[in-house]
């Protein structure tokens, strides 16, 4: 407040209003006067003047007065009041400050008594926050008013959190109220907020024009004014589930859309953000949205010479949330990202969050999202080629450094979780693998340490005591050899380093080929990982990525949400064959030993990998700690391998098309060995890559494809998993610490 005597005078208001148990008559403005009569209002004043505590004593002891107290700070309409609920009232309160002149937005007319603009009648179209989306004026940066609409932005957001309070539910019908009464056409702001919180988000640029520290020595007012707009757009662009998929494929139908910049009718979902959302089209808003939330996922990438000297921000969760949302609700904006090498701008982020907290268990909320995004991209074809362009970045990664592509460095992080994440990521196996078969068919040359990867990952996959031990992990066999089959099917030529790997682990083919299934077999398998006991290190590669840290847990007592289980692979996926023009056909629902459900598994193999230039005897070392890394983990209560379940899956193994490569090509090999007496593989790999199978593989099979498809039980987890990270992330002040949360609960590590 403004001074310590008016601060006195507030704090004995409050008090009186807690202490008093009758209602104080609406008419008495001797009383309700004292809580504004002086306009100044610091918030983290009013915060330690108003305890959570007294405010929630005057909710129960005495809720007629905290209605009037509400009542009197709204419009002195008070036969409109009067006629519609509080909730309503008040958010219709908030959405009118929102554009309010001189408070929250600048107004057209010099400022005095006599010209003051009507809150009520000014055209808000006029007042959008920032340039961008339907609108082209920029106005002048506003330190207050970015201050006003924050805190109205998180008064709002406190309104929006009742879904906080309710148990998690699959009934994707059950909508926020608040949420949905806001979004309505009652509000009649909804246009204007809509665009001013997409432009203000998407616009921002926390570096700016770029010099050292100048975060520490300004303040930013627009970086709080930001988290707040998207966590406002996430909790709002909320729908039952078929309107909106509905309405985004309406609007990407239709021939001429409405213009961003004016109003549509109001049809599809009823929820007004959302179907502006699904109707934005032109190229240049498009492109405005894109860059803008690829500006800010690459915000932590940025490396300097100067440590610290770069702002680095700390909503990306929010920002993979919001992204998924735009990907969900608009067509048309998926295929724009698709359209050009601009959605590895958003794949290379993605990828550096996913390594950067494989082993943070306060982060498996974010390694889900960031894994059901690249889901969603890998179904359609653009994004399998896209991943062919170089990767030439500069990126602080704990991975090897390596030349190659976009699709070599997806692979080897996807290794790097599987064998070194925490166990809490085994559910995503099966969603790491699928996005590897859906970008197969279009992956032109693996590099050798991409190729060498994928052969670990089979390794470990295929031994038999993990096959035996739970009855699904025989799937991911399924996962890998579907992979080797669509690339040696359609992309062999330039693909001679993945052959080379497949060349020198045929071993593990032919085992595969030769699984004993008979009851003595499956129990000597199995009592062997009873025997192994090598123990696993998190070792650090050598030759890692320029300024990469290693991987950490989370520090002890750090705090987290908790989250509902995700559906399996096969829940979460839609089958889809592509034909011969390039269509994608569905089909038809069906349970094959290759689909996936879900399984609680183990991480896959050891930190260290296999590469052509090791021995056997480091290879052995190897898959001996794989082995004892799945051993703690893969077996299934009450489950016990028999010859006839073995039998089952192991006669549908694919491996034709490899064993008839191996046929062909290691005679030739070790022939050409012979006869010239190679010891180094690079005379190998130059024979393979002028080689061809053609004519000698069998016919090439369709490829399928694995789409994402939304269902309640993942509307379930996002709800769950926005609502925590909004939690986590607005301690300050702690709004809804110690209350009665009930959609998850939080936990300290």
């Amino acid at each position: 407040m403004g001074n310590s005597d008016t601060k006195l005078h507030f704090r004995k208001a409050v008090i009186q209003l807690t202490t008093r148990t009758q209602p104080v008559e609406a008419s008495d403005d001797v009383f309700w006067d004292q809580f504004w009569a002086e306009s100044s209002t610091a918030m983290p004043d009013v915060f330690a003047l108003v305890p959570a505590a007294e405010i929630r004593a005057v909710r129960e002891e005495s809720p007629s007065n905290l209605a009037t107290l509400c009542y009197k700070r709204l419009d002195e309409d008070a036969d409109d009041d009067e006629a519609r609920p509080l909730a309503e009232s008040l958010l219709l309160a908030i959405a009118d400050l929102l554009f309010c002149p001189d408070f929250t937005i600048q107004s057209h007319k010099k400022s005095s008594p006599d010209s003051a603009e009507d809150i009520r009648s000014i055209d808000s179209c006029e007042y959008i926050w920032e340039a961008g989306v339907g609108f082209a004026q920029s106005p002048p940066l506003n330190y207050v008013h970015d201050l006003n609409r924050t805190e109205l932005l998180k008064l709002l957001l406190t309104c929006f959190s009742e879904a906080m309070y309710l148990p998690p539910s699959s009934d994707s019908k059950t909508l926020n109220p608040w949420v949905s009464f806001f979004c309505s056409t009652e509000n009649r702001h909804a246009l204007p907020l809509f665009t001013s919180l997409i432009n203000v988000v998407c616009a921002y640029d926390p570096v700016g024009f770029g010099f050292p520290y100048n975060h520490l020595l300004f303040s930013d007012s627009r970086e709080q004014l930001v988290e707040q707009s998207i966590q406002i757009l996430i909790a709002t662009l909320e729908h039952e589930a078929s309107s909106a998929s509905s309405a985004a494929l309406q609007a990407l139908d239709e021939a001429t859309a409405s213009p961003a910049d004016e109003e549509p009718e109001p049809t599809g979902p009823d929820n007004l953000f959302v179907n502006y959302l699904s109707r934005i089209h032109r190229e240049e808003d498009l492109s405005f949205i894109l860059k803008g939330l690829a500006r800010l996922l690459n915000n932590p990438l940025i490396q300097t010479y100067l440590p610290r000297s770069t702002k680095k921000i700390q909503f990306h969760q929010e920002l993979l949330i919001l992204f998924w949302k735009f990907c969900d609700f608009n067509k048309k904006f998926l295929f724009f990202v698709l359209k050009s090498s601009d959605v590895l701008d958003i794949l290379v982020p993605i990828l550096f969050y996913l390594n950067d907290a494989r082993a943070d268990q306060s982060r498996v909320g974010l390694m889900h999202i960031g894994v059901f995004i690249l889901l969603l991209l890998s179904g359609e074809r653009n994004f399998g080629v896209r991943l062919n362009k170089p990767f030439t970045h500069r990126v602080p990664m704990d991975i090897p450094v390596f030349t190659g592509t976009h699709a070599d460095l997806l692979v080897v992080i996807f290794h790097k979780i599987i064998t070194s994440g925490h166990q809490r990521l085994q559910p995503l196996f099966d969603c790491l693998l699928t996005i590897i078969v859906n970008i197969s068919p279009y992956l032109k040359s693996l590099s050798m340490v991409a190729a060498n990867k994928l052969l670990h990952l089979l390794e470990a996959f295929s031994t038999p005591w993990f096959l035996f031990s739970a009855p699904q992990n025989h799937h991911l066999v399924f996962f890998l050899l579907e992979v080797y089959n669509n690339i040696i099917q359609y992309q062999f030529d330039g693909n001679f380093n993945l052959v080379y790997a497949i060349i020198r682990k045929r071993n593990v083919f032919h085992q595969l080929a030769n699984l004993p299934s008979d009851t003595a077999s499956i129990q000597k398998a199995l009592q062997k990982k009873k025997k192994s006991g090598i123990s696993r290190t998190n070792s650090t590669e050598k030759g890692s990525m320029e300024g990469s840290r290693p991987a950490v847990p989370a520090e002890p007592g750090t705090l987290k949400a908790s989250l509902e289980a995700t559906p399996g692979i096969d829940k979460i996926t839609e089958k889809s064959q592509v034909s011969v023009d390039g269509t994608m056909v569905a089909v038809p629902h069906s349970d094959p030993p290759q689909t996936p459900s879900d399984r609680n598994i183990g991480a896959a193999a050891s930190d260290t990998e296999s590469n052509s230039e090791r021995d056997q005897e480091v290879d052995h070392t190897e898959s001996e700690a794989a082995r004892s890394r799945l051993s703690s983990v893969s077996s299934t209560a009450a489950f016990s391998a028999n010859p006839d379940w073995v039998s089952s899956w192991k006669t549908r193994l694919p491996l034709q098309t490899i064993m008839r490569l191996l046929q062909v090509l290691v005679p030739q090999v070790e022939k050409i060995c012979i006869d010239k007496g190679l010891t180094d593989e690079s005379e190998i790999l130059n024979f393979l890559q002028h080689g061809t199978l053609v004519g000698l593989l069998p016919v090439p099979h369709p490829i399928l494809i694995r789409k994402y498809q939304a269902n309640a039980g993942t509307a379930m987890w996002f709800r769950t998993y926005m609502w925590g990270i909004i939690y986590l992330r607005n301690v300050d002040p702690p709004i809804w610490y110690d209350t009665d949360i009930r959609l998850f609960e939080i936990q300290r590590i």
